[in-house]
Parts: C-alpha cells; sequence; structure tokens
C-alpha cells in the first residue's frame, strides 16, 4: 500500500502503549510530518502499558528514518485523581464483571472526555491541531466516549471552547481488531506487526509473564480477547 501524502500539519498522538494507540501513532507518522505523543497516568490497574511506551516509541524510530525524523516530544500526565474517584475494575484490584447499566465494569466514567479535554489543551500549547485517538465504535465493550458521535461533539466543543479548529483523528473508529491488525502490516509490514506484538500492552490486568501468539496478556480479560480473537481472524485471512 502506498504510503499517503504527507501533511505539513502536526499531530498529537494519545498513545498508552497499548495495540490501538501503537497503531494509531504508526498511522499518523505516515501522514503528518511532526508528530508528539501524550499518555496518562490514572493509577491504572494495568500501568504496565505505561512502561512499554518507550520500548514502542524507540521500535518505530528503528523501523523508518522518516518515522524517526517525525517523532518529537513525548508527554505525561499525571490523573491521579480520576483514579480516585473511578470505582471501576481498572482503578481497583475487583473482578470484571457486568453491571447493571450493561456496561462492563471495566468502563471508567468520563475517562475519553478528560483524555481529549487535556490533549486539546497540551495541542493548543504546542500548535497542533489534530489529535489522534484509537477509539473504535466496532469491536469494543460499549464504551459511551468510544462513540462517534461523542467523538464528533467533543471535536466542536473542543474548537468553541479553544476559538481554534481541533480535529480529533479516529483512524480505528469503524474497522474490527482483525482490520487492525491488517492496517499495522499495511502502515509497517511485519517489522511493525511484530514491534507491536511483542512491545506492546493491552491486558487489563497488567499481565506480561504470558506470552502468546497475539502477544503479553493474562489471555482472559475482554481486552486480550479482542486483542486474541482480532490476531486469529487476521492470520487466518492470510492463510
Amino acid at each position: 500500500m502506498p504510503a499517503p501524502t504527507t501533511s505539513p500539519d502536526g499531530a498529537l498522538v494519545l498513545f498508552s502503549g497499548g495495540q490501538d494507540s501503537a497503531t494509531c501513532l504508526a498511522w499518523a507518522l505516515e501522514r503528518f510530518q511532526r508528530v508528539e505523543t501524550l499518555g496518562f497516568d490514572y493509577g491504572q490497574r494495568h500501568r504496565v502499558e505505561l512502561d512499554c511506551r518507550a520500548a514502542v516509541i524507540d521500535g518505530m524510530r528503528a523501523l523508518k528514518p522518516e518515522w524517526a525524523a517525525r517523532l518529537d516530544e513525548d508527554h505525561m500526565i499525571d490523573l491521579a485523581a480520576l483514579g480516585q474517584i473511578s470505582e471501576t475494575s481498572l482503578t481497583r484490584d475487583s473482578e470484571i464483571a457486568m453491571q447493571e447499566s450493561g456496561l462492563p465494569n471495566t468502563f471508567v466514567p468520563g475517562r475519553n472526555l478528560i483524555f481529549l479535554t487535556f490533549a486539546g489543551a497540551l495541542a493548543y500549547r504546542r500548535g497542533l491541531r489534530r489529535i489522534v485517538t484509537g477509539v473504535c465504535e466496532t469491536d469494543y465493550s460499549g464504551y459511551p466516549d468510544c462513540r462517534d458521535d461523542t467523538i464528533k461533539a467533543l471535536q466542536v466543543a473542543l474548537s468553541l471552547g479553544m476559538d481554534r479548529r481541533v480535529v480529533l483523528e479516529t483512524p480505528l473508529m469503524w474497522i474490527d481488531k482483525a482490520a487492525t491488525w491488517k492496517l499495522t502490516e499495511s502502515i509497517g509490514g511485519q517489522p511493525l506487526v511484530d514491534l507491536i506484538l511483542e512491545e506492546s500492552h493491552s491486558c487489563y490486568l497488567g499481565d506480561r509473564s504470558q506470552r502468546h501468539t497475539w502477544g503479553y496478556g493474562c489471555g482472559g480479560c475482554p481486552a486480550c480477547d479482542l486483542r486474541a480473537n482480532g490476531y486469529h481472524t487476521y492470520r487466518q485471512a492470510l492463510a
């Protein structure tokens, strides 16, 4: 797949260290001449994902010299207050389960709204008008703040509140995990697939003691299920 024409715009990528955000980072590096990254520490149970960020970024620098030239500053914001007010299985040592609302208790209310608002403030200061996030409405756990309508509404609010056009880019919004793996391959070939397999982390329990064909994780949480099923479907399509 030919690389898209590179935009002179810069972009801020919400980069957690997980599969989806790593794919979004590669996607942005193919499109924008300057790319900065942003992570959030909110006391998440799977905080090990933040420890994976540096290895993924370094790996992407090594994959393509043009990516190394485009990668700019990495930022980390402490949002401990979000974890303190969130009674969820991602911020407490509790069993993952469905709630009466129909949402899993891994849902952290307001998380993406807060993330993108802080990202908007940082992007404003850094002179960036494009913010890239890996939210998806196709193959996900039903989180309402991952929906396209939510993102479009927030884009309008941020643009009005900043008095400057803000563009929220969601390259994964309408594709499932198998297609996400395929997108990864189309951007960076097998080397990028291997990098994300080995260095990224998506397991809600933060388990990096078990290496599977699809990467590290407990193998039983919703995040592992999505990642594993998507990878197996992707590989079957290649056979």
